[in-house]
C-alpha cells in the first residue's frame, strides 16, 4: 500500500504490481503543477508485506537499507494458462477447491490494513492476495518519506473471522478476544484455499 498527501492506494497482493524488483523505502515522488517534483516527502508512506512473526515494537525505526530488507517479505511473479481464485471457509477448516480446480496453496483469509487517519487498503476476496500462506501480525512494515521503516502499533490488520454457526451469521464469536498466535489461528482467523484451473483444457 502507498500513501501520499493523506490518500492511500492499495496494491492487490495477487497481482504482479505488488512485487517490486527493487526495494525503496518510498518508491514514488510527489509532483506539483509547477514542474517541480519531490522525492521523500515527510508525509509519504509505503507499506511492505513483512516477514517477522515476532516483531519488536521497542526497536527504533531502521534507516540502513541492508537491515531494512531483512524485514520485508520476498516475492515472485509467475505466469501460466490458469484461472486463479481464492475460497474462504469462515471456519478453521481449509475449504476444498471447486470441481475442475486444483489446490495451489492453503492459507489464512486476509482482508485489509489501516494506518493513522483514514488511510488503508484491502484485498479482493476472490484474489490469491487475500489468502496468505502464513499468519502473522503485524502484516506490514511501514516506511516513511524520511527514509526509515518500522512496525507501528497504530497499524491495524483485518482478517476474516471464523463463523462456524452459519445459522446465525455474524453473531457467533462477536466480542470474543483471542490472545496469542495459537489461539488466534485455532479459534479466530478463517482459513482459505487458492485454486487454479487450466484454461487450455476448457
Amino acid at each position: 500500500m502507498l500513501e501520499g498527501n493523506g490518500y492511500s492506494l492499495a496494491q492487490e497482493l495477487g497481482s504482479a504490481g505488488s512485487c517490486l524488483e527493487e526495494f525503496q523505502t518510498v518508491p514514488m515522488m510527489q509532483c506539483s503543477g509547477g514542474q517541480v517534483c519531490n522525492h521523500g516527502v515527510r508525509t509519504d508512506k509505503a507499506f511492505y508485506l513483512a516477514n517477522e512473526q515476532n516483531p519488536d515494537f521497542t526497536v527504533k525505526p531502521e534507516s540502513n537499507l541492508d537491515d531494512l530488507i531483512g524485514f520485508v517479505s520476498r516475492c515472485a511473479v509467475c505466469g501460466g494458462p490458469s484461472k486463479i481464485i481464492a475460497r474462504h471457509s469462515f471456519t478453521a477448516e481449509v475449504p476444498e477447491c471447486p470441481e475442475g480446480f486444483e489446490e495451489i496453496w492453503e492459507g489464512f483469509s486476509y482482508l485489509m490494513v489501516t494506518s493513522s487517519g483514514a488511510s488503508g487498503g484491502g484485498q479482493t476476496l476472490a484474489s490469491a492476495g487475500s489468502c496468505l500462506e502464513e499468519f502473522y501480525v503485524p502484516t506490514f512494515v511501514e516506511c516513511l518519506g524520511r527514509g526509515t521503516c518500522a512496525y507501528y502499533i497504530n497499524n491495524l490488520d483485518y482478517w476474516l473471522a471464523q463463523n462456524p454457526d452459519m445459522t446465525q451469521p455474524g453473531m457467533w464469536g462477536m466480542g470474543n478476544v483471542y490472545s496469542g498466535l495459537d489461539e488466534i489461528m485455532d479459534q479466530g482467523v478463517a482459513r482459505c484455499t487458492v485454486c487454479a484451473r487450466n484454461t487450455l483444457e476448457l
